[in-house]
């Protein structure tokens, strides 16, 4: 019965998670309706304006008919400017369609299966790791890598390589000194709008950032210096008070001078392209309901604590995150515990111990005076195979030996 009980598969922890994989194409295609939206009211409404003011002006005589007639080719034009923008969405949302029936398809195929035993779920296993190792990919800019193992896995649908290809190209050309993507990603659409929501000062330190640049540079002109002030910086001085106080403080200090003055040092820090580049990474993610981390970080995690026990990292020199002394069992020096394995003991040293609902505590503990805890007929029958003496009982991790006048009888409570 425990062992039914062990290999049920429990699907609601299962699409814990998977949310992202099916949160993101409902966020891209919210934000690609709200595009939409956005371009065909702004440019139906200069059309319309554009359309009363050539009939008002026609009607009064104040326009000859090649100037209404251009006009009238001026707003077809745009129109059809709308037509190509409203087909490139219609794709864009047939495409996200199609992810979101796949993923759909992915994880109902999880229902069909009751067991972790079910030959079906080793193959779903499989490709929700090849999934997380191309998000792993992918987030830490190996673009090229990440297609060509979704394109042999057959799993293009199931990962997002257009949205991280834009994340990791608008990263990089933050890393080399340029903000021009970003502030284009941060204008297109309605994204302004919705960062404001956020509260995000994402668009305000790239703005400073240009400031930064103005100054550092010579050569600009300082009436430029003052106009991006005045446009970029100034209306946010009570929201971003230090910053715009920082950005006066400049106009009057050179660079070569400011970089000695430790309120300003920072300023010119080559540290705040990184800054920056980590800030639109952390603001894209928050914006299309995205993981900090990668997912393959949260799957290791989990497991690492599933499988952790404080005998994996005990501080006795002898533990088994060490190597197996002469005087272990056989049975211990051939453990295959994967968290006492030298590839996975670090990486499981900081995640906590998993919660267990039913205690696994052998029953009628003796406490060794090394502080260690076994059942009574586990020593009893380590003692007997290693031809101790009545009354002794060995350790065994340590190999010590005791007496069983020596041992504290230990409740659970």
């Amino acid at each position: 019965m425990g062992d039914i009980v062990a290999s049920k598969l429990d699907h609601e922890n299962h699409l814990l998670l998977d949310q992202p994989l099916l949160r993101l194409p409902t966020e891209l295609l919210r934000k690609n309706f709200r595009s939409a939206h956005f371009e065909l009211e702004k440019d139906a409404t200069y059309v319309k304006n554009a359309l009363k003011d050539t009939a008002t002006s026609s009607v009064n005589g104040r326009t000859s008919q090649t100037d209404v007639l251009r006009n009238l080719d001026s707003m077809i034009a745009r129109m059809r400017g709308v037509k190509r923008k409203l087909t490139a969405f219609a794709d864009e949302e047939g495409k996200l369609h199609r992810h979101e029936e796949a993923r759909v398809g992915h994880l109902g195929e999880l229902y069909s299966m009751h067991t972790v035993d079910d030959v079906k779920y080793e193959a779903w296993s499989r490709v929700r790791l090849d999934r997380l190792l191309v998000d792993y990919l992918l987030r830490r800019g190996y673009n090229e890598s990440a297609r060509a193992l979704a394109r042999e896995k057959g799993i293009e649908a199931l990962v997002d390589l257009d949205t991280f290809d834009q994340m990791s190209r608008i990263r990089k050309s933050i890393l080399n000194r340029s903000v021009a993507e970003a502030l284009a990603w941060c204008a297109a659409g309605d994204t302004k709008k919705e960062l404001r929501k956020m509260d995000s000062n994402l668009e305000f330190m790239l703005r400073f950032q240009q400031y930064i640049e103005l100054v550092r540079d010579r050569t600009t002109r300082p009436e430029d210096v003052l106009a991006h002030a005045r446009r970029f910086l100034f209306p946010y001085r009570d929201t971003y008070h230090r910053e715009v106080l920082q950005a006066c403080g400049m106009l009057a200090l050179p660079p070569g001078l400011s970089e000695s003055v430790d309120s300003y040092s920072d300023l010119y820090s080559p540290a705040r392209w990184e800054m920056l580049a980590e800030l639109f990474v952390s603001t894209h993610n928050a914006l299309l309901a995205l993981p900090p981390v990668p997912l393959l970080h949260v799957a290791l995690s989990s497991g690492l604590s599933a499988l952790k026990t404080p005998a994996c990292h005990s501080t006795h020199p002898a533990s088994a995150a060490g190597p197996p002394s002469h005087s272990t069992s056989l049975s211990l020096a051939t453990s295959v515990c994967p968290i006492c394995s030298t590839e996975l003991n670090e990486l499981a040293r900081g995640v906590p111990y998993a919660f267990h609902s039913k205690s696994h505590v052998e029953p009628d503990l003796l406490l060794l005076p090394n502080g260690r805890a076994y059942g009574r007929a586990r020593l009893e029958e380590y003692a007997r195979k290693a031809g101790l003496l009545d009354g002794q009982v060995k350790d065994l991790r340590t190999g010590e030996v005791f007496s069983m006048q020596r041992l504290k009888k230990v409740y659970i409570t």
